[in-house]
């Protein structure tokens, strides 16, 4: 208990002299800038930012606070990556003026955001054809893979509208939707109607997802099913079932469920005549997978750390942190996202949704 308090605190603590560096910053300059000789009203707005991923949490209709707080995430990166560079350069050439290097910081800015904001906002749809043993004879499918849409205020509507026309167009025998299909909760799913544009997407086996971490964090599981099941989504919870016995699905509960079943324990129902496919939202355990024989693997959840240089931090966490790879008879898939979390930009990883066609080999 004590220790948990001293993390708090300690957190606590860092995180305001982060604030309290990021705003004397921009304070200095706009005063320099723009003659600004309001530190209180300057004070009491700068809190707000620091402090709106607090305040959005309270209730899930503070849509403006919500909007704000993700674009404090972009303000907070990159600045402590760019404003120590910038006092840096102050002081080693003490004949550069402030003002010019502030605009040269909110030109970066600007272009970050525009540019991050194209790659989150235009997916693009990646190919790729993979081959599979069987024992039965199955015809060859298709899949479309997505996940980590957060589906909410910002990753929105019309980008699971730009979703449903790719996975359409593609014709797919099946479509997965690999965990963090909504922002915490479905509040905004339900608000926008979002629903309306789900029950558009077609497959000839159907659409079928599973839970992520944010699922978890939103606390509202069964409303989230319930909106699911509304929308033509089936949600598996450690459930494997077998498709116009073509092959066999497992859909895994995200590790934030502790007491989430084994992959071993989900496997007794797997007859390896057929392929048998497993989405588990987070890549975080390879191994079992390629031991018991798992035909294809499909994660998301990393994002490929969405903003740079975060993916170092995600190559370090996991094993295959992004992409295609092929270990020992097992294809094993992780995909950035089709949607973001938090800030609307992605400058490390484009959203993305994956079409795979298997060619079934004896």
């Amino acid at each position: 208990m004590l220790k948990k308090v001293i993390v708090s605190f300690s957190t606590f603590l860092l995180y305001n002299v982060v604030i309290f560096y990021l705003g004397w910053n921009v304070y200095h300059w706009l005063e320099v800038a723009f003659h600004l000789n309001t530190p209180i009203v300057f004070s009491i707005i700068w809190l707000y930012f620091a402090y709106s991923i607090v305040i959005s949490n309270l209730n899930e209709r503070f849509r403006i606070t919500k909007v704000v707080s993700c674009y404090w995430m972009i303000l907070m990166e990159y600045g402590l990556l760019l404003f120590p560079i910038a006092n840096l350069l102050l002081w080693l050439v003490p004949s550069v003026h402030m003002l010019w290097i502030g605009y040269i910081i909110l030109v970066l800015f600007v272009a970050i955001i525009g540019f991050g904001s194209y790659m989150a906002y235009s997916p693009i749809v990646r190919t790729k054809t993979i081959q599979v043993k069987t024992q039965h004879k199955s015809e060859n499918f298709r899949m479309v893979i997505a996940s980590d849409f957060h589906l909410g205020i910002l990753s929105n509507k019309k980008l699971l509208q730009k979703f449903v026309e790719r996975s359409n167009a593609a014709k797919p025998d099946i479509v997965f939707l690999v965990g963090d299909i909504v922002d915490d909760h479905p509040y905004w799913y339900k608000v926008y109607e979002m629903d309306e544009v789900m029950k558009k997407l077609t497959s000839t086996y159907g659409i079928y997802g599973v839970l992520g971490n944010h699922e978890y964090y939103g606390k509202q599981i069964p409303i989230f099913i319930d909106e699911m099941k509304k929308s033509g989504v089936t949600i598996l919870r450690d459930e494997t079932i077998c498709i116009a016995d073509s092959f066999y699905v497992t859909g895994r509960e995200d590790k934030t469920n502790k007491n989430r079943k084994s992959l071993e324990q989900l496997s007794t129902s797997v007859r390896h005549r057929l392929p048998w496919i497993v989405m588990d939202h987070t890549p975080s355990d390879l191994t079992t997978p390629v031991e018991l024989g798992v035909d294809i693997h499909l994660s998301g959840h990393t994002h490929l750390g969405q903003m740079w240089p975060n993916q170092w931090i995600t190559k370090r966490i996991f094993e295959l942190d992004y992409g295609y790879l092929l270990k020992n008879t097992t294809h094993l898939l992780v995909s950035s996202g089709f949607g973001f979390w938090g800030p609307p930009i992605r400058t490390n990883s484009r959203s993305e949704m994956w079409v795979i066609d298997v060619e079934l080999t004896n």
